[in-house]
């Protein structure tokens, strides 16, 4: 079965945004980053993976 680029690019941002998620609470420990890096979602992931 072939997916969509719609179903594709959903799973890429719910994805990216638990990965954001997930970066952020390892690295502040803090609920209000981990929600702010959520709403940036693949941006923080590639600023994350550059800076370290």
């Amino acid at each position: 079965m072939e997916k969509s680029g719609k179903e594709i690019a959903k799973y890429g941002i719910t994805f990216g945004t638990a990965l954001s998620i997930a970066i952020s609470w390892s690295v502040n420990k803090s609920v209000l980053w981990a929600i702010l890096h959520g709403f940036l979602s693949w941006f923080y992931v590639i600023w994350h993976v550059i800076t370290r």
